[in-house]
């Protein structure tokens, strides 16, 4: 309620446009029991029918609405391409590494053969088969660490489950997770090359060396991790080029 103070100017001020009568009649009408909205509400709405139908569509309007995709930092924040430390085990991740092999084999075609063209067609062979795997997909080739600037990482090998942009994290046969950065480190890499036997006249003995040998053919080659610093999908449009390097 307004002091008497207060209510004695409202009277002066309203006098002073209005006669004592209408003054008093203003103040008590429009002044005194006036009511004061803090803060004015919607009118309700006039038909309970376009209530609910607003409300179905506000709620069909949200439904179409897709969530924003998340960031690399918040999903790293979640840890969603965190792998655990434990609990990892090397035969889990064994039909990958087959799967894998397969897979380098169809990649590499016929580069995985030797040449019968000469010094030539090897040396072009060698730069088609490079070209290929530097874009090729790493996660479940089984690699070994032949060189590095630290030696205790010499002789780690594992299977590839996690191929990173600054490094490549293994399971070993021991079942251990191994941490291996790239830089400063060679990798290498073996492909079984299945050899079709060739057939030559000889006793069983002859026979069953050349199957022995055939087993024994692997594909060899090496990964400088200076120059695969990269992530997996940003080396499929990465060109490569030969050039000298001093750390050979």
């Amino acid at each position: 309620m307004a002091s008497k103070q207060q209510e004695a100017l409202v009277h002066s001020l309203l006098e002073r446009a209005h006669s004592p009568t209408s003054a008093k009649r203003i103040y008590a009408e429009k002044v005194q029991y006036r009511p004061l909205l803090l803060r004015p509400s919607s009118p309700p709405p006039a038909d309970q029918r376009q209530a609910r139908r607003a409300v179905r569509q506000k709620a069909k309007a949200l439904s179409k609405c897709k969530p924003a995709p998340l960031s690399g930092r918040a999903a790293r924040r979640r840890g969603l391409y965190a792998l655990p430390r434990s609990g990892l085990q090397y035969a889990t991740f064994a039909p990958l590494k087959a799967l894998w092999e397969a897979y380098a084999l169809d990649l590499l075609g016929s580069d995985v053969y030797p040449p019968a063209g000469g010094a030539g067609t090897g040396s072009m062979a060698g730069a088609s088969a490079a070209a290929k795997l530097a874009a090729a997909e790493f996660h479940g080739a089984e690699v070994e660490v032949c060189r590095s600037k630290c030696t205790s990482r010499v002789g780690v090998r594992g299977i590839v489950v996690k191929d990173a942009q600054q490094t490549f994290e293994l399971v070993t046969e021991k079942n251990k997770v191994k941490v291996v950065p790239k830089e400063g480190t060679t990798f290498r890499v073996r492909v079984p090359v299945p050899v079709p036997a060739q057939s030559k006249e000889g006793e069983g003995e002859e026979e069953k060396q050349t199957e022995d040998k055939a087993q024994d053919d692997v594909f060899v080659f090496e990964i400088l991790g200076d120059q695969f610093m990269y992530r997996a999908p940003d080396r499929v449009n990465k060109k490569f080029k030969n050039h000298f390097l001093k750390a050979i």
